[in-house]
């Protein structure tokens, strides 16, 4: 549930803070005194779209705090753990929401910032607004099916699951038939230059790392004398000059007084020992590798040949031979699909076949435990609207199936991503009439009722805690005004609802009653709200009843609708 609201800076609010409770709110005042605004606030707290006007004049920003206290159970915990947010199932969860006079919005979770797509994937699971034009989304059909669903339960969605990815597979093995059926003299012009480029780089045999060692073997052909003159200098200085002779002489005179000056010589002595020992060393490999070098021009000449072709095919391949070998093994593929086009498309053929099959035995199980929620869901739902005094009324779901018309899928039962099955809700409001879509006979009234039945019955399904109704009481009266306030008195038993009113019989039946006043002050115009104590309360309700004149009478009769109201909820 909802237990407080907090606002600051939004449109005619300066400030207000709301501490709410279980059961049934209603929230009353004059026309253009700020009721929706409240409403716009909680909306902004769970996703809701702003905008920069709406932050009050003459203010930075607008700031709004959401404070809710949740059952460990409730499934917003699962999805702020999958979200990243850390949240603990013990406390109460904060959200809160600001709104800069630029257009800038910031929002957090437990202190924690998160994105507007987070935010509304949480506040989905938090709060649901009906405004006085909801009633519109049950003339959306491509909604029915998705209400029929939540209805149906558990085992539906399990099997809605395992279709969904069967026909994904579907539908990716249908895009790649029409990729290969599309194929014409294009494919038989690449057949011929993937020939070709394969036996290019097929004859190359190229191996990975190969021009790198081609490169290194140049460098050494193409500086081969001057490899060969370096080294014979630098043997000829360390052998036939002054090299191992002046250090082989310098041991000697160490060698002489040495024991003399122990501590100092010997390690001296040990350090040109090395020296002699390595240099000496260094001598032989320099023979060594001088013997190696041996100028090769006609090598040389095949190593440039090779480096030449290998760039080449790099031009037109690949930047590194890797990347040309990976070129080689997809033309190679796409060789072999164009050359063994008609067995390819054999086999694609019945992969889609067996996989149309077994969607298609998924969508009529899925079309089978549809019609059964149907039954039970018009069974509860003519329940629902005997008890808001549309006792007569006929309500129904019509699911229909369609065949293909194009695709070269004609006279199948046509799959969509949701199964074989579009709903439509169908009602008939009056005895001996027919049901027809409710588009076609439903009334603004009648609309308002349907949808506060669907929403009785829907409230324990989705386990969304948090109800507002914004005005959809709008154009009943009489006893179908009361009997929309006994349905939202009841329904307040298994969630927190909130109703914006201009009827006194909705008000009457609330168990927490809200008035939200506009005022003057100072030259500025803000909006408070407060919740009503019993006596206030008649006021109000006398207001309600009797317009800008408040009387005894009304007064009374607001009274003797506290009264039955608390009789009526007793009951």
């Amino acid at each position: 549930m909802l237990r407080e609201l907090s606002i600051r800076n939004l449109a005619v609010i300066e400030e207000v803070n709301v501490t709410f409770h279980h059961g049934f709110h209603v929230l009353t005042g004059e026309t253009g005194a700020g009721k929706s605004i409240l409403i716009d606030a909680l909306s902004l707290v769970v996703g809701g779209r702003g905008s920069a006007d709406m932050v009050r004049y003459g203010c930075d920003k607008a700031e709004m705090e959401g404070m809710f206290d949740l059952p460990p159970v409730h499934p917003v915990w699962s999805v702020l753990q999958r979200l990243g947010v850390k949240a603990q199932s013990e406390e109460m969860l904060v959200i809160r929401r600001e709104l800069s006079a630029q257009g800038k919005s910031a929002s957090r979770v437990n202190g924690q910032l998160v994105t507007m797509t987070m935010l509304r994937e949480i506040g989905e699971c938090l709060v649901n607004i009906h405004g006085q034009h909801e009633h519109q989304s049950l003339l959306r059909t491509e909604q029915h099916l998705e209400w029929l669903d939540l209805f149906a339960g558990d085992l539906l969605i399990e099997r809605k699951q395992q279709y969904s990815i069967l026909f994904g597979e579907l539908q990716q093995a249908r895009a790649s038939l029409k990729e290969l059926e599309s194929s014409t003299r294009q494919n038989e012009q690449m057949l011929d230059l993937y020939r070709f480029q394969i036996e290019e780089i097929s004859a190359a045999k190229l191996k990975p790392g190969e021009d790198e060692c081609l490169a290194e073997e140049r460098r050494k052909l193409m500086y081969a004398g001057k490899r060969m003159d370096a080294v014979s200098e630098a043997y000829e200085l360390l052998y036939g000059g002054q090299g191992l002779d002046a250090i082989s002489k310098a041991l000697s005179k160490l060698e002489d007084i040495q024991g003399y000056d122990t501590a100092v010589l010997s390690p001296l002595l040990e350090q040109l020992q090395s020296a002699f020992y390595q240099a000496e060393d260094a001598a032989f490999q320099l023979r060594s590798y001088q013997e190696g070098i041996e100028s090769d021009p006609e090598l040389l000449s095949e190593v440039d040949d090779r480096l030449n072709m290998i760039n080449g095919l790099k031009r037109k391949y690949g930047e590194t031979i890797p990347d040309i070998l990976a070129y080689l093994d997809k033309i190679v593929i796409e060789r072999d699909k164009i050359e063994n086009r008609d067995e390819l498309l054999e086999r694609l053929q019945a992969k889609e076949a067996k996989l149309y099959e077994d969607a298609l035995a998924l969508a009529r199980e899925l079309s089978q435990l549809r019609e059964h929620a149907s039954s039970t869901l018009s069974i509860s739902i003519e329940r629902e609207l005997g008890q808001l005094q549309m006792s007569a009324a006929k309500f129904g779901v019509q699911l229909e199936q369609t065949t293909a018309q194009a695709g070269g899928y004609e006279d199948r039962v046509k799959l969509h991503a949701t199964g074989m099955d579009e709903a439509v809700f169908m009602l008939s409001s009056n005895p001996g009439e027919p049901m027809k879509p409710l588009s076609k006979i439903a009334s603004g009234g009648e609309m308002s009722r349907i949808m506060l039945a669907m929403k009785s019955i829907f409230a324990e399904i989705d386990q969304i805690p948090v109800l507002i109704f914004d005005e959809v009481d709008t154009g009943v009266s009489g006893r179908a005004a009361q009997a929309i306030a006994e349905k939202l008195s009841k329904l307040a038993g298994k969630c927190q609802v909130f109703s914006i009113t201009h009827l006194p019989q909705v008000a009457c039946m609330a168990d927490h009653h809200y008035e939200i006043r506009k005022q003057v002050v100072s030259a500025r115009t803000s909006t408070s709200v407060s919740e009503l104590s019993d006596h206030i309360r008649i006021e109000e309700l006398a207001r309600m009843l009797g317009g800008v004149e408040v009387t005894e009478k009304t007064r009374h009769h607001a009274q003797e609708m506290l009264d039955l109201a608390y009789k009526q909820k007793g009951a």
